[in-house]
């Protein structure tokens, strides 16, 4: 998932609708989120300082995990910071991707620049209390989901709150999005990339424009891109339906 979201961003009711459809899903933490790795000893690095990782050294996390679950390969799908983290995959380990779905994502961090209203949202200080983080999920969803749907309130308080409790690390969101802008332009390297590829995007994303999606699609050989009106740098509940389709149409096609 994006920068700093833990495993439940991906709701088990879209889960669920992939399975009913065939596939056997695995969601999981990435390092420095939820209960994954947190690198606390590696600090938070000041501007000019190297990064403590990159998301080359995330993907390769992905490729260990589909290695203790004995899967030689698999489909892959990334949201945002995950589908920069997939795009990366399909790159160092080519072997292991039997598709990519890259959603709301880019192939570089200068792509397609956010607007300020969304960075704002996005790097706004974190407040320490449960309350006050559960608040500020429904303020930066507002700024930056999707204005053609309806807003769930309940649930984003409902999912940050429960992301709270099982672990809160500004700190390792930091990290993260150190690696995203240490990681460089991944578009030369996509050329090669020579796997069945769908590139979801939504039409009125302020953190990722849809510029992202297109440059995306354009650098893998033969990807399909669908984009949707109304949609903003979240997944829509209304959409579930037709993004479980389209996904499931790559990977039974």
């Amino acid at each position: 998932m994006g920068l700093g979201a833990q495993l439940i961003q991906w709701d088990e009711e879209l889960c669920r609708l992939l399975v009913e459809q065939g596939h056997h899903v695995v969601r999981f933490d990435n390092r420095d989120a939820g209960l994954s790795t947190h690198l606390h000893d590696a600090g938070v690095p000041a501007r000019g300082e190297p990064a403590p990782y990159l998301l080359d050294d995330m993907a390769d996390d992905a490729a260990g995990l589909m290695d203790a679950l004995g899967w030689s390969a698999a489909h892959v799908v990334g949201a945002s910071m995950g589908g920069m983290i997939a795009q990366t995959l399909a790159i160092r380990h080519p072997e292991r991707v039997l598709s990519l779905t890259s959603i709301m994502s880019t192939p570089g961090p200068g792509v397609a620049p956010p607007t300020e209203a969304a960075m704002g949202a996005l790097l706004s200080r974190p407040p320490s209390d449960r309350d006050g983080v559960m608040d500020q999920a429904v303020v930066t969803w507002s700024v930056i989901g999707s204005p053609g749907y309806e807003l769930d309130r309940e649930l984003i308080r409902a999912r940050a709150g429960l992301a709270y409790d099982r672990c809160f690390d500004p700190a390792g969101t930091a990290r993260q999005l150190a690696a995203i802008n240490a990681s460089g332009d991944r578009t030369e390297a996509l050329a090669a990339v020579r796997v069945p590829a769908l590139v979801l995007h939504g039409e009125e994303d302020p953190l990722i424009p849809v510029a992202g999606g297109r440059a995306t699609a354009a650098a893998v050989p033969g990807s399909r891109l669908v984009t949707y009106p109304g949609m903003g740098h979240d997944l829509p509940r209304a959409l579930w339906p037709d993004i479980v389709a389209e996904i499931t149409k790559l990977t039974k096609g």
